[in-house]
């Protein structure tokens, strides 16, 4: 196995694609790895950062007429966008999928879906057997128990592919603050979803724009 290390290794808004799977009603109904809450959160702000960094991004369901559209949560990040809607449950074996991802020209391949052992674990060990680079974003899957979820990361683990949470990529993918054309656009994205920390950083704003009283007052 080739151990990732070094800054090449690093993600880059410039050579990333993602892809987000079956974020779908009936997957979540029995997503029991994670808080269901906690998932939609973090899916959404996966997205919203992806459309900051300007990272295409493939939406792509499964026989949705059963098992339901995707959450708007997601699809209202990219307004207009089709969802590639499949039967199969690799996503990996869906010429069209592959052929969007293909088109992008990227080399990095992100990918985060419902549910973790199945349709995570099958198109990123399928594309990594081919030699794209994989990563696979644990926080924005989930599986049908933590058992489920966890022996499926280490599944992958064991196959080359690297893990991250959404936050990691999003920091990697600035990776320095000075980058003003959007650093203000991914604070404003990550507010809403960040939970303690985009508190602080609210109350931070409210205290820097207090007025300071007057002598005497």
């Amino acid at each position: 196995m080739t151990f990732r290390n070094g800054l090449d290794s690093l993600l880059r808004p410039e050579d990333s694609v993602l892809v987000l799977i079956d974020h779908q009603p009936y997957q979540l109904a029995n997503l029991n790895s994670h808080d269901p809450h906690m998932v939609v959160n973090n899916t959404t702000a996966l997205a919203k950062c992806a459309k900051v960094f300007g990272v295409p991004t493939i939406l792509t369901s499964v026989v949705a007429d059963r098992g339901g559209v995707i959450f708007p949560h997601v699809t209202e990040v990219f307004p207009g966008q089709d969802v590639i809607d499949r039967t199969t449950i690799n996503t990996w074996e869906d010429p069209k999928v592959v052929e969007a991802v293909k088109a992008t020209g990227r080399t990095q391949l992100i990918i985060a879906g419902l549910w973790t052992e199945i349709c995570v674990a099958m198109p990123a060990l399928q594309a990594a057997g081919e030699g794209w680079d994989v990563t696979v974003i644990t926080d924005a899957s989930g599986g049908t128990s933590v058992e489920a979820h966890e022996v499926a990361i280490q599944r992958m683990i064991a196959g080359g592919i690297n893990m991250m949470t959404w936050l990691a990529l999003a920091s990697e993918w600035q990776r320095d603050w000075a980058r003003a054309e959007t650093a203000t656009a991914l604070n404003d994205a990550l507010r809403n979803h960040l939970g303690g920390s985009a508190i602080a950083y609210l109350w931070e704003q409210q205290l820097l724009n207090t007025p300071v009283p007057a002598k005497g007052a």
